[in-house]
């Protein structure tokens, strides 16, 4: 009884495909040429024809037709190849994650933002994502803020800096359909962290948010779904990373601007600018249309500090919602170097 087991077991063990029968297979149905199949391997001819033979012997059937001419797949070595072809890279796949993690996270990733503020808050990512990983090159570039999406699409950049979601109570829209929620449900403001004049601050429930200044960047907006997605961009979303209030740009001499603040309801009475992101400008250009008198700008409360002007005023927006800054890639981007740079810009602004 014992003995009849073993002898199951070593037929079995007979069965299984070695690795060099699998690479093999795969490559020559791929290039159903045995001399090209060879050069890839690394191997002679006559290695790989060796290794076809003894591999159709084992399953114990024929899986190439072949002649001096050509070669071809048999109905059988078609379908062993399509079933096992997909199984080896995945292997191949995970094998090659498991020596990149031994090495750490290696290579370049190429960061985005739009303007100082967003520069100032990935520099501090990158700066604490190479002290973690040796081995990762950071190269941070600034695109327009309609640029973001195109610069994912097309591979200049894996990670961006982005506000989202797009949508405001001045485009007519359901802002919670939109996804413009209120900020913490306990109502409080809490100023997670403050690294390099960079800080995260919770919105109250009213939509206003308490603290100083978040330089966030004034990155392009996305349309965020709420399955994590972004329209129109094929991207995924990260956390968020920082939230600040909103604030209205307006001309210097505009009554607005000796207004302690202004709330949403009055935009109805003003002409209401659209932002760089949708006129595919600059903030520094829809900021120059605002203070020559051509209307008013919706903007985030840092651009008070980064943008100030004698020809343009900033006065809270009261009953905004605040706005939400976080990273976004490439679906299915999310490469060994995007998760580090996202775990460090978490940990830089302490965001759980």
């Amino acid at each position: 009884m014992r003995r009849g087991a073993a002898g199951a077991g070593r037929r079995a063990v007979g069965a299984v495909l070695e690795r060099h029968e699998i690479e093999a297979l795969v490559v020559l149905a791929e290039e159903l040429h045995f001399g090209r199949t060879a050069e890839r391997l690394g191997v002679s001819t006559s290695r790989v024809s060796q290794t076809v033979r003894g591999l159709e012997r084992r399953v114990g059937v024929r899986l190439f037709d072949r002649t001096s001419r050509r070669v071809a797949l048999t109905p059988a070595g078609r379908r062993l190849a399509a079933e096992v072809g997909p199984a080896w890279a995945l292997i191949g796949a995970a094998v090659d994650r498991a020596v990149r993690e031994g090495r750490g996270v290696t290579g370049t990733l190429r960061a985005a933002f739009t303007g100082a503020a967003g520069g100032q808050l990935l520099a501090g990512a990158a700066r604490l994502a190479r002290s973690r990983e040796p081995g990762l090159r950071v190269v941070l570039r600034e695109a327009r803020p309609g640029e973001v999406a195109a610069w994912l699409r097309d591979g200049e950049a894996e990670v961006c800096l982005v506000e989202f979601p797009a949508g405001a109570p001045w485009d007519g829209a359901d802002n919670r359909a939109a996804g413009l929620v209120d900020g913490g449900a306990d109502g409080g403001a809490d100023a997670r962290a403050d690294v390099g004049g960079i800080r995260h601050v919770d919105g109250h429930a009213d939509g206003r948010v308490e603290g100083g200044q978040v330089d966030g960047g004034d990155v392009g907006r996305l349309d965020r779904r709420p399955d994590g997605r972004v329209d129109g961009a094929g991207v995924e979303v990260g956390p968020v990373l920082v939230r600040e209030a909103r604030m209205l740009a307006v001309p210097a001499g505009h009554p607005f601007a000796r207004r302690g603040s202004v709330p949403v309801g009055e935009l109805a009475r003003v002409r209401v600018l659209d932002p760089p992101s949708r006129r595919g400008g600059t903030l520094q250009e829809a900021l120059t249309l605002v203070g020559a008198g051509e209307g008013v700008l919706p903007v985030s409360a840092h651009v008070r500090r980064y943008h100030a002007r004698p020809d343009v005023a900033y006065v809270p927006l009261d009953g905004a919602p605040p706005v939400e800054w976080g990273l976004v890639w490439r679906a299915g981007g999310d490469s060994a170097r995007v998760r580090a740079f996202v775990r460090a810009a978490r940990d830089l602004l302490d965001v759980s």
